[in-house]
């Protein structure tokens, strides 16, 4: 839905309550989207945000590979002889 800001002043608790029940309401200054109306989402507690984080790590864990020790990991860069190739 897209509606003038002058027209949209004598409509602005209408036009609330839309946004809030999931409508896109733009505000257009000159027929060109200046401004969206979006409902405000309640930001996550504490519990909400630990139980997603433990959900990252444990999925982190899951998919982590092991790789080759770390003592190791550039001996293609040397020869035999321990020199750079």
């Amino acid at each position: 839905m897209r509606v003038s800001v002058t027209d949209a002043k004598g409509q602005l608790t209408e036009l609330v309550r839309r946004a809030e029940a999931g409508d896109e309401v733009i505000l257009t200054r000159h027929g060109h989207a200046a401004v969206k109306l979006v409902p405000v989402r309640a930001a996550p507690d504490r519990k909400s945000r630990r139980t997603l984080m433990e959900a990252v790590r444990a999925s982190a864990i899951a998919k982590a590979a092991d790789g080759p020790p770390a003592a190791r990991s550039q001996d293609f860069l040397y020869s035999d002889d321990g020199l750079p190739e």
